[in-house]
């Protein structure tokens, strides 16, 4: 018997009984299916919550107030060390690897303009905002480059913020009241919608130092550095702390590289995609218990089949063989089916759900149906073994 013959026998043995191989290959199906569906939904959320945080860029270092330990408690706070200004900021500016640096600040402030009035989240930001931050402006400029200690009262209104208080209406040069204070508009930001919650259209770009007196505070919650792309981060970071410690006299401050914090990020979300798929794979396993199961009465059902093929000739391996080609075509059946399933559902809900981020991951689709084909070869190596062991005689005495 060659391998062809075998795989015939093997073919034929599974369509004598349709309806109870169907019924098993759909639990391995229905198990790729699971696997494949949660995989999807996993990745898509990982590559939507990293797109949203590399949109901005990837080359830029936070620095913060407050110097924090490894072991993640915090030794020093806004409170008690030496706040960071915007004279810190400037002094990065000095740094051979940098190439935007800005001091931010934010808060949440009402704003009144032709009579409107509307509570929004207010940016204190530096000119060097909109580069450093891929951020764009649709109608005329963001903040210029003015002295950073005493810049001009100007104002940047964010898409939505234009359209609640001016409507279709040019802002351009109007004024915009933000708390006490009292700001010219000379740009509005392109639509960027919400990223991570938060709705950066909603919003207005004022000058730092302005923004601080808007706030009464005394130094600016965060400094971003953006380096030049391709520099060395170690050396960018000594770089950087070399600075501001010649500045405070001590390290009373966080570096926090954005890289860093990205594959952070990445490494929580590839845990988490694999064990959406370990819970998918529990589906499977309950498609190889019921696997193993069939296989174990096939061989109750065949043993004066197995007595005959025994007597014609047929050795042992070959009749392993003959029940090991037949697990594991019927699991590989049905990791095709599940296959086609799943990537299907995946991609109807893709093109249906709005907002769903759903992303096929092949390697782990792949990686499913090879589980199922292994999955058979094992479900079927005890019954395989158990048929060989018949002995020719008895079995052909079976009725």
């Amino acid at each position: 018997m060659n391998f062809t013959d075998t795989l015939r026998f093997a073919l034929h043995a599974l369509t004598a009984h349709r309806l109870r191989t169907f019924l098993s290959a759909l639990g391995v199906a229905v198990g790729i299916a699971a696997v494949i569906l949660l995989t999807s939904i996993g990745d898509g959320i990982h590559r939507f919550v990293l797109s949203e945080f590399t949109q901005f860029g990837t080359n830029i270092i936070t620095a913060t107030p407050g110097k924090t330990t490894a072991r993640g408690a915090s030794v020093g706070s806004i409170g008690s060390a030496r706040l960071l200004t915007v004279d810190d900021a400037l002094a990065l500016k000095t740094s051979r690897y940098a190439q935007y640096t800005n001091a931010g600040v934010m808060g949440n402030a009402e704003v009144r303009a032709q009579g409107r009035s509307r509570r929004v989240t207010v940016y204190g930001e530096g000119p060097d905002f909109s580069r450093a931050f891929n951020m764009h402006v649709a109608t005329g400029q963001f903040l210029p480059a003015d002295d950073p200690r005493n810049p001009r009262a100007l104002a940047v209104l964010g898409a939505k913020v234009r359209t609640e208080l001016f409507g279709t209406s040019n802002p351009l040069g109007a004024t915009l009241q933000v708390g006490t204070s009292r700001f010219r508009i000379i740009g509005v930001m392109a639509p960027k919608g919400q990223v991570l919650g938060f709705d950066l259209d909603d919003t207005v770009y004022i000058p730092t130092t302005r923004a601080l007196e808007v706030f009464n505070r005394e130094g600016v919650m965060e400094i971003h550095l953006a380096y030049r792309p391709g520099s060395p981060l170690p050396a960018v970071i000594e770089d950087a702390k070399r600075i501001l410690i010649a500045r405070h006299g001590r390290e009373d401050f966080t570096l926090t590289p954005q890289q860093q914090m990205l594959d952070t990020l990445t490494t929580v979300l590839d845990v988490l995609t694999f064990a959406v798929a370990a819970l998918g794979g529990i589906s499977l396993l309950v498609g190889a218990v019921g696997m193993v199961t069939l296989m174990q009465i096939t061989v109750a059902e065949r043993v004066a089949e197995i007595g005959l093929l025994t007597a014609l000739g047929t050795t042992r391996a070959q009749i392993r063989t003959l029940f090991l080609m037949e697990s594991t075509v019927l699991s590989t059946l049905g990791g095709l089916g599940g296959l086609v399933v799943g990537a299907g559902i995946a991609w109807l809900l893709k093109i249906t759900v709005s907002g769903l981020p759903v992303n096929t991951p092949w390697d782990y689709a792949l990686g499913a149906l090879v589980v199922s084909m292994l999955i058979g070869l094992a479900a079927g190596v005890v019954p395989a073994m158990r048929a060989a062991r018949l002995n020719p005689v008895e079995a052909l005495r079976d009725e």
